[in-house]
């Protein structure tokens, strides 16, 4: 007997409150801007700028009793990753320490570094510094101006594909949905502040892809349903389609769940922001392809002159009603 999380087959009234979802989503979104446009963000040294160093030692690398060791000197966000470097011999491990800007320099000074030396000698009596190198304010502020870009011609991409795939009702619908899920996304790394680096642009842009995925499956449904059922009314044929595929859009999430708390829980801080944003991702992004996108879709309304290609005969559509 297999274990069934969501039957096969739901009647499930989606749009019985789709106002108060709609008023959820909005008043959500307000508190994200709010939060955003007040506290704002806790930008990591990508945004901020700092000092890249690059240590050698032919210890292996302890990431937790580095961090350890620095913590005394309160040099303010710190980052530490092990890394392979192919110019080293493989007897060699080398790290990459990753310190924001101090008081607004550009770079941490000689003594700092110095300081840092001593505090990680103290791990491994014989690391050495293989490069130290300096990120200035200047250079994060186009990483930040590049990052918001990025983010903007995805869903600009977004919007084109869905428009020329479906209808511009469909695109309206998915593009605000995805709107709705960046920005949610952003409120909570405002509202909690947790660390926003460049790790978080590309959770950002994996979210939209996963989003847009959940409603094209939805959106392909609806489709193939308003030829299906040419005399329905569109509020019952968006519940069909939304139950006809919410087993498939809930088993999706799920299985993503699962292993992205294994990477939460297992992955360490490196990756925990990353992992984060893309658990809350995918929480408002499934939520927003089933009340969302498909609420917008009925607000805007869709036409009904919809056909499909006849299989059995030369023509190339052919009307069907049910």
């Amino acid at each position: 007997m297999r274990m069934r999380l969501v039957p096969d087959y739901t009647n499930w009234d989606f749009f019985g409150r789709s106002k108060l979802w709609l008023g959820i989503s909005g008043v959500m979104m307000v508190i994200a801007l709010i939060s955003f446009f007040v506290q704002g963000l806790n930008y990591g040294i990508d945004f901020r700028g700092g000092t890249t160093i690059r240590t050698v030692s032919a210890q292996p690398v302890d990431v937790g009793a580095y961090r350890d060791a620095l913590q005394p000197l309160n040099l303010g966000d710190v980052s530490i990753t092990e890394v392979f470097d192919p110019n080293f011999a493989e007897d060699h491990n080398v790290s990459m320490i990753r310190i924001q800007a101090q008081d607004e320099e550009e770079a941490i000074t000689a003594d700092a570094t110095e300081q840092v030396r001593q505090a990680l000698a103290t791990v491994a009596p014989d690391i050495t510094f293989a490069s130290v190198e300096s990120v200035g304010p200047k250079v994060s502020g186009e990483l930040i101006q590049t990052a918001v870009i990025a983010v903007v011609l995805a869903i600009g991409a977004v919007l084109i594909y869905i428009w020329l795939r479906f209808e511009w009702q469909f695109a309206a619908g998915a593009v605000l949905a995805l709107v709705h899920d960046v920005v949610l996304t952003i409120g909570v790394f405002s509202e909690v502040q947790i660390k926003f680096d460049l790790a978080i642009i590309a959770a950002l842009l994996t979210i939209v892809g996963y989003s847009l995925n959940d409603t094209v499956v939805v959106f392909d449904r609806v489709r193939e349903n308003l030829v299906k059922y040419k005399k329905m009314e569109l509020k019952e044929v968006l519940n069909i389609s939304i139950n006809e595929t919410l087993s498939r859009t809930i088993m999706t999430s799920l299985t993503t769940m699962l292993a992205l708390i294994a990477m939460f829980v297992l992955g360490g801080d490196v990756i925990r922001g990353f992992v984060f944003a893309m658990m809350w991702g995918i929480f408002v992004g499934t939520y927003s392809s089933i009340f969302v996108a498909s609420a917008l879709l009925l607000r805007f309304g869709v036409k009904r002159d919809w056909t499909r290609p006849d299989a059995n005969s030369g023509n190339q559509y052919a009307n069907i009603d049910a």
